[in-house]
């Protein structure tokens, strides 16, 4: 045979092709079952952190969301039934001494139950002559306490505190109450100071209508702390009238919460899961080091920070896994109001702007919006600094 193919050159070359294809054969069978034997290894990878990542998801998400769930429908049985009301009736003590008539209690009064229809009452004060602008920008001052306390109970308590745990939970809502407080009381003293009799024409009240409350139903911005965007401000108007009724309703509007707040709580939770248990969030954010050093920050403080911007809640889910490990309670914290400060430009454009020159129209809204975001700017730094400074 190879003689023949020796001296026939012909055979010779049909000869080296069929051996050429043998060879090829036989490493495209080797490469295939290398491909496939990878693929399959691969797959079973992708399986097992699949159902990893599943275990440490669910249990978690189930666990807040029993809590979300309780916690918003007690808030709102509180609401449904007026009981909230009865936190606010300090208000009075306050606009006393602010030389603002006892009747902007009832607005400050109302903002703890629905923000949307305290400014409007406010509003209405300002367009009838009682108020001057002066006036209102204290009282608007005042109410700031008031739309916390509101949100306190519907969404602090109920949805951000089981999301950060117990004890950084309760330390940033604290923190949060003290902001909003100081920016009461400081409202308090400035009336206090610039106000007087000048400010506020009691003669108009003959031309209010009795009833009070009833502005814009259309919803809008709590404008307590500038970092709860994803906070109800429900109005009482409406109300069922028998408590089986109530507790329906309440029961109605906490199903309406848990689907617009679970599903993105499993999404977030689930990227925030899987990325910091494939990649070094720390590494990652590296590059910022510098700049989070100079506050005593973790490199990872950014993207956090970036989040909590956008979302208040996505944020709390995002750097609740890493509350003991890469943050402490206290820097968690500072973390989270470095992000609602950063988070004023967001709101400002997506909430601020409607909401506001809808109560007290263009010029006059421009001005609340810009008080606000000082007091706030002012307070939250405040609260920073004495968080980094504290022993």
């Amino acid at each position: 045979m190879f003689g023949a193919a020796i001296a026939d050159p012909a055979l010779w070359t049909v000869h080296q092709s069929m051996l050429h294809q043998s060879i090829l054969g036989a490493q495209s069978t080797v490469g295939l079952q290398s491909v496939l034997g990878t693929q399959s290894v691969s797959a079973t990878t992708i399986a097992a952190e699949t159902v990893a990542l599943l275990r440490e998801v669910l249990p978690r998400l189930a666990r807040i969301t029993v809590f979300i769930a309780l916690g918003v429908f007690l808030a709102n049985l509180v609401v449904s039934f007026g009981l909230i009301r009865y936190i606010a009736g300090v208000a009075g003590y306050l606009t006393r001494p602010a030389n603002l008539p006892d009747e902007v209690g009832t607005a400050i009064l109302t903002t703890a139950a629905s923000t949307t229809a305290g400014y409007a009452t406010l509003a209405e004060y300002r367009e009838s002559g009682l108020l001057d602008d002066r006036a209102t920008i204290v009282a608007v001052m005042i109410n700031t306490f008031f739309g916390f306390v509101q949100h306190v109970f519907t969404y602090y308590v109920p949805v951000l505190i089981p999301i950060l745990g117990f004890h950084t939970g309760v330390l940033y809502v604290s923190i949060r109450a003290g902001i909003s407080l100081g920016i009461t009381v400081a409202g308090v003293a400035i009336g206090g100071v610039v106000l007087s009799s000048r400010n506020v024409d009691r003669s108009a009240l003959a031309e209010l209508e009795t009833g009070h409350g009833t502005g814009r139903s259309d919803g809008g911005e709590s404008e307590t702390d500038g970092t709860a965007d994803d906070c109800e401000s429900d109005d009482a108007e409406g109300s069922p009238d028998s408590p089986r009724d109530r507790a329906r309703e309440a029961a109605r509007k906490t199903a309406g919460t848990l689907r617009r707040i679970v599903p993105r709580l499993a999404v977030v939770y689930t990227l925030v899961i899987a990325l910091i248990t494939h990649a070094d969030v720390e590494a990652l954010t590296g590059v910022a080091e510098p700049l989070t050093a100079a506050l005593g920050l973790p490199g990872a403080s950014v993207a956090i920070v970036a989040v909590y911007s956008l979302d208040t809640t996505a944020g709390a889910v995002a750097i609740a896994p890493l509350i003991g490990e890469t943050f402490t309670p206290r820097t968690a914290v500072v973390t989270m109001l470095l992000g609602g400060i950063v988070s004023f430009a967001v709101s400002t454009f997506k909430r601020s702007i409607p909401f506001q020159f809808g109560i007290w129209g263009p010029e006059f809204g421009l001005k609340v919006i810009a008080v606000n975001t000082a007091m706030k700017l002012v307070f939250i730094s405040v609260a920073i600094a004495g968080l980094l400074l504290a022993p």
